[in-house]
């Protein structure tokens, strides 16, 4: 992240996520194979994933190595108030949110069995998941909740597709108090890779209203949620 040209790239996905290599060569001063050469450091990185549609590949910003930093180093009783410096910058900087679609990629030293029944188990969500606990059955068409401690619906949905331990598709229908509720609910999906001796975790929430103020709250959401689940 030291060079202005890597950062301008990561600037131009946090403004408008799931771009092409042509797309983001139009904004910066340089050719398509020095924006490709900064693309694959920070691939490298962790800080974007890639997701080919055709012949076409779509570039998107993932956080998550940014927010293990942040929770590493950044003091509990400094949080609350950085937090709200960062929410006055961005009501006074940013125009709506333009995304529909967030890609996350974290590294997990762990099995996919384990990692399954982390995502899949109500008592293991309750650690990591704002302290609700997810509950189904885990069958295709079956319906899935997120019940808070006060026996609350924060979150439903409906099971897609399902693979133990690959993957795992699901709507998403917010419930918790202030959230911003659509006629169609967006879908979440996880897809399991085990690389050695850790699984690579990709999670990805589409479908969403790209001028919702819920595109803001999902992505600071899931970068909680998987730094918690790792």
């Amino acid at each position: 992240m030291g060079d202005p040209s890597r950062r301008r790239l990561l600037d131009l996905l946090f403004i408008r996520d799931g771009q092409s290599l042509q797309e983001l060569t139009k904004s910066l001063p340089m050719t398509r194979f020095g924006v490709m050469k900064h693309l694959k450091i920070l691939e490298e990185a962790g800080l974007i994933v890639h997701r080919k549609v055709g012949r076409s590949k779509f570039h998107y910003l993932n956080p998550v190595p940014i927010q293990e930093v942040y929770d590493r180093w950044v003091s509990k009783y400094a949080k609350p108030f950085t937090g709200n410096l960062m929410k006055i910058k961005r009501k006074l900087e940013s125009s709506k949110m333009s995304k529909h679609k967030h890609v996350y990629e974290i590294l997990i030293e762990t099995t996919p069995a384990e990692l399954w029944r982390a995502i899949t188990n109500g008592d293991m969500t309750r650690q990591y998941y704002f302290g609700t606990e997810v509950v189904s059955d885990w069958k295709i068409g079956s319906e899935l909740r997120y019940i808070d401690p006060d026996k609350n619906e924060m979150l439903v949905g409906e099971v897609l597709e399902i693979e133990e331990p690959k993957r795992l598709v699901t709507t998403f229908d917010p419930r918790w108090e202030g959230a911003v509720r659509s006629d169609m609910p967006s879908k979440v999906s996880y897809e399991i890779d085990q690389r050695g001796n850790v699984c690579c975790l990709t999670l990805t929430h589409d479908e969403l209203d790209k001028y919702s103020p819920m595109n803001e709250a999902v992505q600071s959401g899931w970068t909680e949620i998987l730094s918690g689940l790792k």
